[in-house]
């Protein structure tokens, strides 16, 4: 079989389109959930439990109720804040929130019972900072988000999930998750 200069033209062509929507999707990779940034890849993940594996007790009602230690990689450059908000959102009322933060001066690192870092947003429970899981019954998913935003938000302590998230539409430069599992 003999293939024409035009076929094998449209051939390449139709593989180098599906490489480029291939390079687009968000990738996951060990214990994290990646998105594409113009820099490269934002990741987020803990030292404490993989992503979808479950986390310790520690960090849950169950335990002494701390923080993850988090690591962030990939920021991009023009980032002048990040987002981290945790939730659940299989909880039977619907989405919990454990856990809102913003105006975090781009870092590396969270640690482990951090206590308090950028400003602490309010939780369903009705608190600011860190509310570890504390499912009702059954397994819970707890996912774990940063974003990466070009901005600072300026918003007063207590402000909730839905107001950052409308703060933040238009500023995203990147997001990662991280997924953890309690029962």
């Amino acid at each position: 079989m003999t293939t024409t200069p035009a076929v094998a033209a449209v051939a390449l062509l139709l593989l180098l389109a599906a490489c480029a929507e291939e390079q687009n999707k968000p990738v996951t990779s060990g214990s994290t959930t990646t998105a594409p940034t113009q820099e490269g890849t934002m990741r987020l993940s803990s030292t404490a439990f993989q992503d979808q594996g479950k986390i310790p007790a520690e960090y849950t009602c169950d335990g002494a109720g701390v923080s993850p230690p988090l690591q962030i990689s990939g920021i991009p450059e023009g980032a002048k804040t990040l987002v981290l908000i945790m939730d659940d959102p299989d909880a039977p009322s619907g989405t919990w929130d454990h856990w809102v933060a913003y105006d975090i001066e781009p870092t590396s690192e969270i640690p482990r019972d951090v206590g308090g870092v950028g400003t602490a947003g309010v939780n369903t429970s009705g608190g600011t900072g860190y509310d570890g899981p504390c499912p009702p019954s059954g397994t819970h998913r707890y996912v774990h988000r940063v974003y990466a935003v070009d901005t600072a938000l300026g918003l007063a302590e207590g402000a909730g999930k839905a107001e950052v998230l409308e703060a933040i539409e238009g500023h995203i430069l990147a997001e990662a998750s991280l997924t953890g599992l309690y029962r």
